[in-house]
């Protein structure tokens, strides 16, 4: 069986997920299945009408609506935790039941960031996954321990962005 490599799409520039995506793609296009957990995000988002025409990949439900962080009052915060919790082990279970070979756990480096994922859960996941299994990760800062596990780390950097503009996301673009 084939060891399964860990990697990091991190930084500040646009494009974290989209690269994964790409790996998603890729992958899907040779047969491979694929379980997407989308953290710190919500089910607003263009590629998730793609991946539904996937048949090699399963997403993980995310909340219908959800606030940033800074904005989530205590008990939103520790509901929030729990709704990751939940997610992270439907995934397991996918992956167990389907017999995953690719697994991409969007904003997975800013969950962690802001407390929304408990690292040691996630390090043990890493840790303990199926010998087969590639994982990815993605999300603006990841933590030294992630960065010891990780196999792969690519740093997207931000030079310009239409957000410093005041320009909102764009259906399809940015959405």
């Amino acid at each position: 069986m084939k060891r399964g490599l860990v990697h990091i799409y991190c930084g500040d520039g646009k494009g974290k997920t989209s690269a994964a995506m790409g790996l998603l793609l890729r992958a899907a296009g040779r047969g491979l299945k694929v379980v997407v957990v989308r953290l710190m995000k919500d089910c607003n988002s263009g590629e998730l009408l793609s991946l539904s025409r996937l048949p090699e990949v399963t997403v993980i439900p995310a909340p219908e609506k959800l606030k940033f962080v800074f904005k989530m009052t205590d008990e939103e915060k520790a509901q929030y935790r729990a709704q990751v919790s939940s997610m992270l082990d439907a995934a397991c279970k996918t992956i167990e039941d389907k017999s995953a070979d690719v697994l991409i756990i969007d904003e997975a480096c800013s969950a962690v960031e802001t407390g929304m994922l408990d690292l040691g859960y996630l390090v043990e996941f890493i840790k303990r996954r199926p010998e087969g299994l590639e994982v990815v990760l993605t999300g603006r800062n990841p933590c030294d321990e992630l960065i010891e596990l990780a196999d792969y780390i690519s740093e997207i950097k931000k030079i310009k962005h239409p957000y410093d503009n005041d320009t909102p996301p764009r259906i399809g673009i940015e959405l």
